[in-house]
């Protein structure tokens, strides 16, 4: 039999791997949706379990070696506060999505692919918990080139709402190729020089370089993995594949890639950053930290001006969610206790707010048939439920009080001032102003228009549809008014981090 508490990190993975290929004999029905459901509800359950146990340990992190093969030579497994953070937040918002998919799936996607599609689903969620807890740098690789094989081909499944599902893919294949091939050799120069793929190891063996400042395999390595991070982040102005994929993609699709892709990215750049690398060599030897703050205030300032300008509510929450990615990047480029913890609370503060949001998108699409600001006008009259969650979610986006959103933009104001930074404190001022324009962009729409067409006869979402929405909008809501979960293991994290701790 199998012991589950000692075999925890590998069924996070494995279960949610087989629950994949078993989904597609699911046939048709409701048989593959129930299948995806189960398999994710376990694998959040698994991911509870594993942050209870990494906190009731009082252990810096669990390690898991693959086949019993010694760490040096094999896989590991590693789990500290960082990665069962992001696992959490994956695991979570994979599950709440999944419950929601079943009736926009139905809508938007034919029948006789339903199985299809949850199998490449739970496939791709697999991909992002597999690189979030692998301690093998390689492993990383692999498990990179399975969750965005599947995310592909997910958003291709939007071609039968709109053909243009089918370019915003091939888009997103050819920078994700480019970029996953820069990630590549990074790591292949680092094992040249190491002579190992172990994170820690290698880490280890970096810090005895006596050379390491200069030595010119490292700093190409270095080089080709912040340009291969910076596309799997979407970091402006590298960004251009995701406005796109994000629109034209399936509702659920959306959701989850909003939630979850490019925040697993954000952590694979902590850990060859911070763990790999070492603060000292990434944040003071090299001038990345300039780099990526000059990149992430330009990606707040200019894709917040992009997202007001969007016709199309789902592009001009795309465009957002490149300005917030360059809050979190902005936060880990301070380097400090506030900036890095603040960069980790809102990967999980903003996959709520962004993952309800695209939601209750997805619900007035499947009322509506589809996003254009023109379908939301007056819709708060006939969805009062849906307009609500996506109001409520904006304010988030703002940073408003009360709001996870704030909490977020209070940890990155208070690290840009300990640094000294007071220009990112204007810049995260002036993107919060004007991410309040483009929220009131929605909100007026809603609440000020009157509907016409199919928006003046819809009716309100149905139940399976708005709970999963308002479980994510409730928790951007409660984390804005307690944020001690949160708030206290995103700065336990940063500890972590800054302490070389890969």
């Amino acid at each position: 039999m199998i012991d589950i508490q000692a075999n925890l990190p590998a069924l996070i993975v494995v279960i949610p791997l087989l629950g994949g290929v078993l989904a597609t004999f699911t046939g048709r029905g409701i048989l593959p949706w129930a299948w995806a459901s189960l398999v994710t509800g376990a694998t959040f359950a698994l991911t509870l379990r594993m942050m209870a146990t990494l906190l009731q340990s009082g252990a810096p992190y669990i390690s898991y070696e693959l086949g019993n093969w010694p760490r040096w030579w094999g896989i590991e497994y590693r789990v500290d506060l960082l990665n069962a953070f992001i696992l959490l937040v994956v695991a979570g918002v994979g599950f709440i999505t999944t419950l929601y998919a079943r009736e926009s799936v139905n809508d938007e996607i034919a029948k006789d692919r339903h199985h299809v599609f949850y199998a490449v689903w739970i496939l791709a969620i697999t991909g992002l918990l597999g690189i979030t807890i692998t301690g093998d740098a390689f492993n990383v690789y692999v498990l990179l080139e399975i969750s965005s094989l599947t995310v592909y081909a997910l958003i291709a499944m939007g071609k039968d709402r709109d053909r243009r599902a089918l370019t915003a893919s091939l888009r997103y294949l050819i920078l994700g190729s480019v970029g996953a091939s820069f990630i590549l050799l990074g790591i292949g120069y680092l094992m040249m020089v190491t002579g190992t793929l172990n994170m820690e190891d290698m880490h280890n063996q970096l810090m005895r370089l006596a050379n390491l400042d200069t030595n010119r395999t490292v700093l190409v390595a270095f080089a080709f993995l912040l340009v291969g991070l910076s596309i799997k982040m979407a970091l402006y102005p590298l960004h251009m594949w995701l406005p796109k994929a994000y629109t034209y993609a399936p509702s659920a699709v959306s959701a989850l890639l909003a939630a979850t892709a490019t925040k697993v990215g954000v952590y694979m750049a902590f850990r060859f950053l911070f763990g790999i690398f070492g603060v000292g060599f990434s944040f003071y030897a090299m001038p990345s930290h300039l780099i990526l703050l000059a990149m992430a205030s330009l990606g707040i300032v200019f894709s917040s001006l992009a997202a007001i300008r969007q016709n199309n509510a789902k592009s001009l929450l795309a465009y957002s969610s490149v300005g917030q990615i360059g809050y979190i990047v902005a936060g880990f480029s301070l380097a400090n206790p506030d900036g890095v913890a603040g960069s980790i609370v809102h990967i999980f503060n903003h996959a709520v707010t962004k993952g309800g949001m695209f939601l209750a998108l997805g619900a007035v699409a499947y009322r509506v048939g589809g996003t254009d600001i023109s379908h939301l006008r007056g819709l708060a009259k006939r969805m009062p439920l849906t307009c609500g969650a996506l109001a409520l979610g904006g304010l988030g986006l703002i940073g408003m009080p009360l709001t996870a959103g704030f909490i977020s933009k209070w940890y990155l104001v208070k690290g840009a001032m300990g640094s000294g930074m007071w220009g990112l404190v204007v810049v995260v001022l002036f993107g919060s102003l004007l991410a309040l324009v483009y929220v009131w962009k929605l909100i007026e729409a809603m609440y000020f228009g009157e509907p016409t067409g199919r928006s003046a006869e819809a009716k309100e979402a149905p139940l399976s549809m708005l709970i999963p929405i308002w479980i994510l909008v409730a928790l951007s809501i409660y984390f804005g008014v307690d944020a001690t979960f949160t708030g206290e293991t995103a700065t336990r994290a940063a500890a972590g981090l800054l302490g070389g701790t890969p």
